[in-house]
C-alpha cells in the first residue's frame, strides 16, 4: 500500500526560508515537537535567504501532535493542511483537537 503525503497548500509563515509566494518549498514538514503544547512547525527556518525547491509542495511527513484527532500513528490524516503564525510562531492551522 502506497500512502500520498498530506500536502501543506497554504503557508502564511512568510519569513520562513522555505515559503516563496505564501508555499512550502521543502520535501516534508515535522509538525510538533517533543515538549510542544501546540502544533508547531517543526521545520520553521528563520532566514531572509530562500530554501527548498521551487516546483515542490510541501507536504507532512511526521505530526507529534497526539491530541490532534487528524493524527494516526504519528502521521496526519486531513486532506491538506495550512501553516500559519500563532502567537509569535508557526502552527498547523488544521490542527483539530480530539
Amino acid at each position: 500500500m502506497e500512502k500520498q503525503m498530506v500536502k501543506i497548500t497554504s503557508c502564511e509563515v512568510t519569513d520562513c526560508a522555505y515559503n516563496k509566494h505564501n508555499a512550502c518549498h521543502t520535501l516534508a514538514i515535522t509538525v510538533g515537537g517533543p515538549s510542544d503544547p501546540c502544533p508547531s512547525c517543526d521545520t520553521y527556518v528563520h532566514a531572509s535567504q530562500r530554501a527548498g525547491i521551487v516546483d515542490v509542495q510541501g507536504g507532512i511527513g511526521a505530526c507529534k501532535v497526539e491530541s490532534c484527532k487528524l493524527n494516526s500513528s504519528l502521521e496526519c490524516t486531513a486532506s491538506s493542511v495550512t501553516i500559519g503564525k500563532h502567537e509569535s510562531h508557526p502552527d498547523c492551522l488544521t490542527f483539530t483537537p480530539r
